[in-house]
């Protein structure tokens, strides 16, 4: 069994809450508080969250964490 670990990351719009719905859904867990940074180049806020899953598989660095 191996944790894997992602750092979501987006602008500050609905596509972010997608993006982390989504992977809730798949059934990856928070893990922290979300984190918020202005982008001085585009003048966005951009968010981030970290999420773990436990899966049945030895870790690769070869993985598509987005698929597990």
């Amino acid at each position: 069994m191996s944790t894997l670990y992602r750092l979501l990351t987006e602008e500050d719009t609905s596509a972010f809450c997608h993006k982390v719905s989504d992977a809730l859904a798949k059934g990856w867990v928070l893990h922290g508080s979300p984190c918020y940074t202005h982008d001085p180049t585009s003048g966005l806020l951009r968010c981030a969250q970290a999420v773990t899953k436990d899966v049945d598989a030895a870790y690769s660095p070869d993985m598509k964490l987005g698929a597990q």
